[in-house]
């Protein structure tokens, strides 16, 4: 997008004025008096399936309503129209851009719109502009001097002094430090934990380390406290011979996830002791800590009986996805991560040996079995099965896969039709192997900047190219979303 804004859009305002928009914000997005209520109440709805679903959108070239996902976008693909107004939040989105856009003309128009509702209504106005207290006026005056940024500062970048075969956790770290959402979260002072829980607490130490990483200073650093926080809540992981890098991201999602309840609740229950109206859910399916929101996404499990064609269906969380790297049942190997995810999401014919009691017929059944991505998580990671543990012997398959620097998950989702948003992935930290099952090294690549990769060798820290990244072996991939929706 340019720095003037959508050009779609200023095509649009420049044929057909604002004057389509004004209409359709005020009576369907804002609803500024008692007769917009009514007509969005009884004519939005979606033109294809009659939906009123939570999220509509109106075409600002045609009249036409359509729910989010295939519909509207089908329509603006159809008739090659390229705005749409979110009917929910009233934004605007381009079909020729696949992002929502922001123009300050239509935004102005908003807001008016916004309070001639409130005042419809005898509301106060959700949301307002932040505007500085006398006393952070007096702190941002009494500290003038601001950091400037350049494309080519190596600010947040560290090594990590390698104590005694720790290159496995090193590496995971890199990771996890150049995460945008969770670099956000720390570096905005998100975490509250009580001063009694904070010296063992991860979550504390994780944001500890995000001061470090982010305070100027080049010295390598060490990770002590951190390992002695895994190895006290994460047994398996205690002792100094190495360990297995996935292993211990696994573990230290899970420590970071159950810290964060753990905070939480001792937050809510202070609070509660001041307040009657604090509630808390102890249901693991409404977590919204911080590592769920980044890394959980949902895997859909579809079991057909041969014998009735019954469906059974069950939905699991998951933080990340192993992939096979051997030889499938064709004699082929996987060549890429496509293939791989390929492989994964085909159905699978579980034979007779595996009969598995339909819940439909009640008897027993041969079936077959497909996994596929119900929902996916903002950040996703996969890890590609290197090694292979078994009684006869352990080894390392060392077969180059190749894995793109952008990618678009849609065709491995359970609902690929009706799947809405965008679900294009971009690469920005790969963690590698070299070496034996038995003698081997942790490095890490990781994306400083848009344009900047480095690598990570325990305490040195290195540029390094793009293509350097691709062409590395490859264990454990991580991809952020390119586009965040909101709810």
């Amino acid at each position: 997008m340019s720095e003037s804004g959508c050009k779609h859009f200023q095509s649009y305002v420049k044929e057909h004025s604002l004057d389509t928009y004004r209409i359709l914000d005020a009576y369907f997005a804002a609803c500024i008096n008692k007769d917009a209520r009514e007509k969005k109440a009884l004519t939005c709805c979606c033109f294809e399936c009659g939906s009123y679903g939570i999220q509509l959108f109106a075409c600002l070239h045609c009249i036409y309503f359509g729910c989010r996902g295939s519909h509207i976008i089908s329509h603006l693909r159809a008739k090659k129209h390229s705005i749409s107004l979110e009917l929910s939040h009233g934004t605007l989105y381009c079909n020729s851009c696949r992002d929502f856009i922001y123009d300050i003309r239509s935004r102005e128009i908003a807001a008016v719109n916004r309070k001639l509702e409130a005042k419809d209504l005898q509301k106060s106005l959700t949301w307002t502009p932040w505007i500085p207290t006398p006393k952070e006026t007096n702190l941002m005056l009494a500290n003038p001097r601001r950091r400037n940024v350049k494309a080519n500062e190596t600010l947040g970048l560290r090594g990590l002094i390698n104590l005694g075969s720790t290159c496995f956790m090193n590496c995971i770290v890199q990771a996890l430090i150049h995460t945008p959402l969770l670099s956000d979260y720390f570096l905005s002072d998100r975490h509250e934990c009580s001063a009694k829980s904070s010296m063992k607490c991860l979550v504390c130490e994780v944001a500890r380390l995000f001061q470090e990483f982010y305070s100027g200073s080049r010295t390598p650093l060490s990770l002590h406290r951190l390992l002695h926080l895994i190895w006290n809540h994460a047994k398996h992981l205690a002792g100094y011979e190495q360990q297995d890098a996935h292993e211990f991201f696994i573990a230290t999602l899970d420590v970071l996830h159950r810290h964060c309840i753990k905070a939480k609740a001792e937050t809510e229950s202070a609070n509660k002791s001041s307040s009657s109206t604090a509630t808390h859910s102890n249901c693991p399916t409404q977590c919204n800590c911080i590592i769920d929101q980044i890394f959980t996404g949902m895997l859909q499990s579809d079991v057909v009986c041969q014998s009735c064609k019954g469906v059974s269906t069950t939905i699991d969380p998951f933080w990340d996805i192993s992939l096979d790297l051997g030889e499938a049942h064709g004699g082929a190997t996987p060549k890429s991560l496509i293939d791989c995810l390929e492989r994964y999401t085909r159905a699978e014919h579980l034979g007779s040996s595996a009969k598995i009691k339909c819940s439909t017929c009640k008897s027993y059944q041969e079936s077959t079995k497909q996994f596929s991505l119900r929902t996916l998580p903002s950040v996703a990671s996969f890890h590609l099965k290197r090694f292979e543990h078994s009684s006869l012997i352990d080894k390392k398959i060392s077969t180059f896969i190749s894995f793109p620097v952008e990618f678009d998950m849609t065709p491995f989702m359970s609902e690929k039709n009706n799947a809405y948003g965008d679900f294009r992935y971009s690469l920005y930290a790969v963690v590698n192997h070299v070496g034996t099952i038995d003698a081997g090294h942790y490095t890490a690549y990781v994306r400083h900047h848009k344009d900047t990769w480095v690598k990570c060798d325990d305490h040195i820290i290195t540029t390094a190219t793009l293509k350097q990244v691709l062409d590395s072996e490859g264990y454990l991939l991580f991809y952020h979303k390119n586009i965040l929706e909101y709810e």
